[in-house]
């Protein structure tokens, strides 16, 4: 129940600049649940709605693609997984020892740069 619960939290991503992996995070943390897990957590989240973006992005593309690029994909695919998998433990890894002060920084400094190369032009 706190699984779906979170999921639906999730939903608040589709509000144009709300972070997906923020809003399943803080939802968790709201309801209780360790900085750790609530971090595991939107990542494993995550999985279904990329996976779903990249088989949609496919069948929109179908028609440019060839089998002649196959192994090209399949390795990118692979790498990009591989590499995933390492970002995914350090930042987790990151969480659990630092907790999320150090993002939040991140992201009100980007934020108020952006509004400024917003606000320059």
């Amino acid at each position: 129940a706190l699984s779906l619960k979170i999921g639906f939290i999730q939903c608040l991503a589709m509000v144009p600049g709300v972070s997906r992996s923020g809003a399943t995070i803080l939802g968790a943390l709201l309801m209780g649940v360790t900085r750790k897990t609530a971090a595991e957590f939107s990542f494993f989240l995550a999985i279904p709605t990329m996976l779903g973006a990249a088989i949609y992005d496919l069948y929109k593309n179908r028609h440019d693609l060839s089998f002649d690029g196959g192994i090209l994909i399949a390795v990118g695919f692979v790498v990009a997984f591989l590499a995933a998998l390492a970002v995914v433990r350090f930042v987790v890894d990151f969480i659990s020892r630092h907790g999320f002060t150090p993002f939040g920084w991140y992201r009100i400094a980007i934020g108020t740069i952006m509004l400024m190369v917003l606000m320059s032009r």
